[in-house]
Protein backbone atom coordinates (compact mmCIF):
# COMPACT_ATOMS: atom_id res chain seq x y z
CA UNK A 1 0.00 0.00 0.00
CA UNK A 2 1.05 3.48 -0.44
CA UNK A 3 2.61 5.14 2.38
CA UNK A 4 0.41 7.90 3.56
CA UNK A 5 0.87 10.03 6.30
CA UNK A 6 0.08 13.22 6.75
CA UNK A 7 2.11 15.95 8.87
CA UNK A 8 0.83 17.30 12.35
CA UNK A 9 1.40 20.70 12.86
CA UNK A 10 3.30 21.01 10.01
CA UNK A 11 3.12 25.05 9.80
CA UNK A 12 3.49 25.53 13.66
CA UNK A 13 6.62 23.00 13.54
CA UNK A 14 8.42 24.70 10.91
CA UNK A 15 7.94 28.22 12.88
CA UNK A 16 8.61 26.20 15.80
CA UNK A 17 12.49 25.17 14.70
CA UNK A 18 13.12 28.94 13.14
CA UNK A 19 14.89 27.35 10.31
CA UNK A 20 18.06 28.85 9.09
CA UNK A 21 19.20 28.03 5.83
CA UNK A 22 22.29 27.25 6.80
CA UNK A 23 21.14 24.96 9.57
CA UNK A 24 21.79 21.60 10.52
CA UNK A 25 18.44 20.03 10.97
CA UNK A 26 17.47 16.27 12.46
CA UNK A 27 13.84 14.82 11.94
CA UNK A 28 14.31 11.64 14.19
CA UNK A 29 10.53 10.46 12.86
CA UNK A 30 10.84 10.83 9.06
CA UNK A 31 8.14 8.35 8.25
CA UNK A 32 6.31 9.68 4.81
CA UNK A 33 8.52 12.61 4.87
CA UNK A 34 6.02 15.36 5.56
CA UNK A 35 7.93 17.24 7.91
CA UNK A 36 11.51 16.50 6.51
CA UNK A 37 10.18 17.85 3.30
CA UNK A 38 9.45 20.54 4.62
CA UNK A 39 12.48 21.39 6.35
CA UNK A 40 15.08 20.29 3.49
CA UNK A 41 13.39 23.03 0.91
CA UNK A 42 14.03 25.40 3.19
CA UNK A 43 17.37 24.72 3.28
CA UNK A 44 20.34 26.36 0.95
CA UNK A 45 23.81 25.53 2.21
CA UNK A 46 22.31 23.93 5.56
CA UNK A 47 21.60 19.94 5.48
CA UNK A 48 19.15 17.45 6.80
CA UNK A 49 19.47 14.86 8.95
CA UNK A 50 16.19 12.11 8.70
CA UNK A 51 16.08 9.46 11.11
CA UNK A 52 13.31 6.55 11.38
CA UNK A 53 13.96 2.81 12.28
CA UNK A 54 11.16 1.26 9.76
CA UNK A 55 12.74 0.03 6.82
CA UNK A 56 9.72 0.90 4.52
CA UNK A 57 9.93 4.71 6.20
CA UNK A 58 13.26 4.95 5.20
CA UNK A 59 12.70 3.77 1.76
CA UNK A 60 9.78 6.25 0.96
CA UNK A 61 12.02 9.17 2.94
CA UNK A 62 14.73 8.72 0.12
CA UNK A 63 12.58 8.72 -2.73
CA UNK A 64 10.94 11.73 -1.14
CA UNK A 65 14.00 13.98 -0.36
CA UNK A 66 16.09 12.92 -3.45
CA UNK A 67 17.40 16.02 -4.63
CA UNK A 68 17.49 18.31 -1.27
CA UNK A 69 20.05 18.90 1.01
CA UNK A 70 19.21 15.54 3.51
CA UNK A 71 20.64 12.42 4.47
CA UNK A 72 18.36 9.63 5.48
CA UNK A 73 19.62 7.25 8.12
CA UNK A 74 18.07 3.66 9.19
CA UNK A 75 18.43 4.10 13.15
CA UNK A 76 16.60 4.67 16.57
CA UNK A 77 16.00 8.51 17.34
CA UNK A 78 17.07 7.22 20.82
CA UNK A 79 20.40 6.78 19.18
CA UNK A 80 20.90 10.57 17.48
CA UNK A 81 24.43 10.79 19.34
CA UNK A 82 26.01 7.95 17.33
CA UNK A 83 24.42 8.88 14.10
CA UNK A 84 25.56 12.38 14.39
CA UNK A 85 29.19 11.78 15.17
CA UNK A 86 29.13 9.04 12.47
CA UNK A 87 28.26 11.51 10.15
CA UNK A 88 31.55 13.73 11.79
CA UNK A 89 28.19 16.25 12.79
CA UNK A 90 29.33 18.12 16.44
CA UNK A 91 25.93 20.03 16.48
CA UNK A 92 22.99 20.83 15.22
CA UNK A 93 20.48 23.66 15.17
CA UNK A 94 17.28 21.99 15.38
CA UNK A 95 15.36 18.74 15.88
CA UNK A 96 11.59 17.46 15.36
CA UNK A 97 10.30 14.59 17.02
CA UNK A 98 6.75 13.47 16.12
CA UNK A 99 6.41 10.63 18.35
CA UNK A 100 3.86 7.37 18.03
CA UNK A 101 2.50 5.66 15.28
CA UNK A 102 2.29 6.98 11.74
CA UNK A 103 -0.69 6.29 9.63
CA UNK A 104 0.91 3.99 7.20
CA UNK A 105 1.56 2.08 10.52
CA UNK A 106 -2.10 2.01 11.50
CA UNK A 107 -3.55 1.36 7.89
CA UNK A 108 -1.49 -1.47 7.01
CA UNK A 109 -3.36 -4.09 8.58
CA UNK A 110 -0.37 -6.85 8.33
CA UNK A 111 1.65 -4.62 10.72
CA UNK A 112 -0.42 -5.82 14.02
CA UNK A 113 -0.80 -1.91 15.22
CA UNK A 114 -4.47 -1.85 14.81
CA UNK A 115 -7.43 -3.29 16.36
CA UNK A 116 -9.76 -3.06 14.01
CA UNK A 117 -8.33 -5.23 11.24
CA UNK A 118 -6.83 -9.12 12.02
CA UNK A 119 -3.11 -9.36 11.19
CA UNK A 120 -0.29 -11.19 13.22
CA UNK A 121 0.52 -9.42 16.29
CA UNK A 122 3.68 -7.52 15.84
CA UNK A 123 3.38 -3.51 16.38
CA UNK A 124 7.37 -3.38 15.94
CA UNK A 125 8.37 -0.32 14.65
CA UNK A 126 11.75 -1.46 13.60
CA UNK A 127 10.08 -4.92 12.11
CA UNK A 128 13.30 -6.58 14.56
CA UNK A 129 13.42 -8.02 18.08
CA UNK A 130 10.72 -8.35 20.59
CA UNK A 131 6.86 -8.60 19.20
CA UNK A 132 3.52 -7.81 20.71
CA UNK A 133 2.90 -11.79 20.32
CA UNK A 134 5.66 -12.18 22.59
CA UNK A 135 4.34 -9.61 25.22
CA UNK A 136 1.11 -10.98 25.30
CA UNK A 137 1.88 -14.69 25.28
CA UNK A 138 5.20 -14.90 27.58
CA UNK A 139 5.04 -11.79 29.79
CA UNK A 140 3.62 -13.00 33.54
CA UNK A 141 0.34 -11.78 34.80
CA UNK A 142 1.99 -8.89 37.07
CA UNK A 143 3.97 -7.85 34.16
CA UNK A 144 0.58 -7.53 32.16
CA UNK A 145 -0.72 -5.55 35.03
CA UNK A 146 1.90 -3.22 35.11
CA UNK A 147 2.06 -1.99 31.47
CA UNK A 148 -1.37 -2.39 30.82
CA UNK A 149 -1.96 0.16 33.99
CA UNK A 150 1.40 2.08 33.48
CA UNK A 151 0.96 2.75 29.88
CA UNK A 152 -2.70 2.25 28.83
CA UNK A 153 -3.85 3.88 32.12
CA UNK A 154 -6.07 1.17 31.67
CA UNK A 155 -8.34 0.72 34.90
CA UNK A 156 -9.67 -2.30 33.75
CA UNK A 157 -5.32 -3.64 33.61
CA UNK A 158 -6.24 -6.97 36.09
CA UNK A 159 -9.57 -7.92 34.64
CA UNK A 160 -7.76 -7.49 30.76
CA UNK A 161 -3.94 -9.62 32.17
CA UNK A 162 -6.26 -12.57 33.54
CA UNK A 163 -8.34 -12.72 30.80
CA UNK A 164 -5.42 -13.19 28.71
CA UNK A 165 -3.29 -15.39 31.13
CA UNK A 166 -6.58 -17.53 31.03
CA UNK A 167 -6.89 -17.67 27.31
CA UNK A 168 -3.35 -18.60 26.50
CA UNK A 169 -3.70 -21.84 28.62
CA UNK A 170 -5.59 -23.14 25.62
CA UNK A 171 -3.93 -21.77 23.14
CA UNK A 172 -1.42 -19.06 22.31
CA UNK A 173 -2.62 -15.53 21.28
CA UNK A 174 -1.55 -15.04 17.45
CA UNK A 175 -3.63 -12.26 15.93
CA UNK A 176 -4.73 -8.81 16.76
CA UNK A 177 -8.12 -9.49 16.34
CA UNK A 178 -7.82 -12.44 18.75
CA UNK A 179 -6.71 -10.02 21.41
CA UNK A 180 -9.23 -7.69 21.14
CA UNK A 181 -11.44 -9.93 21.30
CA UNK A 182 -9.87 -10.90 24.97
CA UNK A 183 -9.99 -7.16 25.80
CA UNK A 184 -14.03 -7.09 25.05
CA UNK A 185 -14.90 -9.98 26.61
CA UNK A 186 -12.90 -8.80 29.76
CA UNK A 187 -14.54 -5.30 30.43
CA UNK A 188 -17.90 -4.47 31.55
CA UNK A 189 -19.96 -3.87 29.25
CA UNK A 190 -21.39 -0.33 29.44
CA UNK A 191 -17.15 0.12 28.72
CA UNK A 192 -18.08 -2.04 25.88
CA UNK A 193 -21.18 0.23 24.94
CA UNK A 194 -19.20 3.83 25.64
CA UNK A 195 -16.55 3.37 22.95
CA UNK A 196 -13.82 0.40 21.32
CA UNK A 197 -12.17 -0.78 24.68
CA UNK A 198 -9.30 -1.90 22.91
CA UNK A 199 -7.03 1.46 22.47
CA UNK A 200 -5.77 1.40 25.67
CA UNK A 201 -3.97 -2.13 25.74
CA UNK A 202 -3.31 -1.80 21.64
CA UNK A 203 -1.40 1.18 23.11
CA UNK A 204 0.33 -0.22 26.10
CA UNK A 205 1.58 -3.61 24.49
CA UNK A 206 2.87 -0.86 21.29
CA UNK A 207 4.67 1.32 24.13
CA UNK A 208 6.40 -2.14 25.60
CA UNK A 209 7.18 -3.48 22.35
CA UNK A 210 8.94 -0.09 21.14
CA UNK A 211 10.52 0.74 24.60
CA UNK A 212 9.01 4.41 23.70
CA UNK A 213 9.25 6.14 26.58
CA UNK A 214 12.63 5.02 27.34
CA UNK A 215 13.96 5.83 23.85
CA UNK A 216 11.85 9.57 24.45
CA UNK A 217 13.70 9.92 27.65
CA UNK A 218 17.16 9.20 26.21
CA UNK A 219 16.30 10.94 22.54
CA UNK A 220 15.56 14.26 24.60
CA UNK A 221 18.55 14.26 26.84
CA UNK A 222 20.89 13.89 23.74
CA UNK A 223 19.07 15.69 21.76
CA UNK A 224 19.74 18.55 23.71
CA UNK A 225 22.94 18.57 24.33
CA UNK A 226 23.49 18.32 20.22
CA UNK A 227 22.37 21.88 20.33
CA UNK A 228 23.92 25.16 19.32
CA UNK A 229 22.95 27.46 21.37
CA UNK A 230 19.52 29.22 19.93
CA UNK A 231 18.85 25.83 18.54
CA UNK A 232 15.50 24.56 19.17
CA UNK A 233 13.58 21.00 20.12
CA UNK A 234 10.47 20.71 18.90
CA UNK A 235 8.56 17.10 20.20
CA UNK A 236 5.09 16.28 19.20
CA UNK A 237 3.07 13.78 21.63
CA UNK A 238 0.32 12.02 21.28
CA UNK A 239 -0.47 11.40 25.06
CA UNK A 240 -0.19 11.92 28.36
CA UNK A 241 2.42 9.79 29.13
CA UNK A 242 4.14 11.54 26.22
CA UNK A 243 3.35 14.83 26.75
CA UNK A 244 4.28 14.61 30.67
CA UNK A 245 7.55 13.31 30.00
CA UNK A 246 8.46 16.24 27.71
CA UNK A 247 7.02 19.03 29.89
CA UNK A 248 9.25 17.92 32.78
CA UNK A 249 12.14 17.34 30.75
CA UNK A 250 11.98 20.31 29.22
CA UNK A 251 11.29 22.38 33.32
CA UNK A 252 14.43 20.29 33.92
CA UNK A 253 16.75 22.04 30.99
CA UNK A 254 14.79 25.58 31.75
CA UNK A 255 15.92 25.40 35.81
CA UNK A 256 17.87 27.97 37.64
CA UNK A 257 18.78 27.57 41.29
CA UNK A 258 18.36 24.24 43.14
CA UNK A 259 19.39 25.10 46.30
CA UNK A 260 17.25 24.76 49.52
CA UNK A 261 14.50 27.34 49.66
CA UNK A 262 15.82 27.90 53.23
CA UNK A 263 19.14 29.29 52.00
CA UNK A 264 18.95 32.64 51.92
CA UNK A 265 21.90 33.02 48.76
CA UNK A 266 22.43 30.73 46.10
CA UNK A 267 25.39 28.21 46.55
CA UNK A 268 25.12 26.00 43.21
CA UNK A 269 25.56 28.49 40.31
CA UNK A 270 23.31 26.44 38.58
CA UNK A 271 21.47 28.59 35.75
CA UNK A 272 19.15 28.07 32.97
CA UNK A 273 20.84 26.63 29.82
CA UNK A 274 16.88 26.63 28.37
CA UNK A 275 13.90 28.79 27.32
CA UNK A 276 10.80 27.44 27.19
CA UNK A 277 8.79 28.88 23.50
CA UNK A 278 5.87 27.07 24.66
CA UNK A 279 4.60 27.99 27.93
CA UNK A 280 1.37 25.72 27.27
CA UNK A 281 1.54 23.30 24.35
CA UNK A 282 0.54 23.78 21.21
CA UNK A 283 -2.30 21.91 19.84
CA UNK A 284 -4.05 21.76 16.35
CA UNK A 285 -6.67 24.17 15.35
CA UNK A 286 -10.56 23.05 14.34
CA UNK A 287 -9.51 23.28 10.79
CA UNK A 288 -7.35 20.91 11.18
CA UNK A 289 -8.75 18.40 13.49
CA UNK A 290 -11.78 18.68 10.89
CA UNK A 291 -9.07 17.93 7.86
CA UNK A 292 -6.81 14.69 10.07
CA UNK A 293 -8.90 13.05 12.30
CA UNK A 294 -5.68 11.59 13.50
CA UNK A 295 -4.35 14.59 14.72
CA UNK A 296 -6.78 14.71 17.49
CA UNK A 297 -4.87 14.51 20.90
CA UNK A 298 -1.83 15.87 18.91
CA UNK A 299 0.60 18.46 21.41
CA UNK A 300 3.63 20.39 20.50
CA UNK A 301 6.37 21.56 22.76
CA UNK A 302 8.69 23.71 22.08
CA UNK A 303 12.43 24.46 23.85
CA UNK A 304 15.08 26.94 23.21
CA UNK A 305 19.26 26.23 23.87
CA UNK A 306 20.54 29.50 25.67
CA UNK A 307 23.99 27.97 27.63
CA UNK A 308 25.97 25.10 26.59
Amino acid sequence: MEFKHIPVLLDECIQGLNIKPNGIYVDGTAGGAGHSFQIAKRLETGRLIAIDRDPEAIAVARERLYGLNAVVVKDNFSNIDSVLSSLGIEKIDGMLLDIGVSSYQLDNAERGFSYHSDAELDMRMSREGLSARDVVNTYSYSELCRILFEYGEEKYAKSIASGIVKERETKSIETTLELAEIVKANVPQRARREKNPCKKTFQAIRIEVNNELGELSGALDKAFEALNVGGRLCVITFHSLEDRLVKQRFLTFAQGCICPPEFPVCVCGRTPRAKIITKKPIEPTEYELSANQRSHSAKLRIIEKIKD
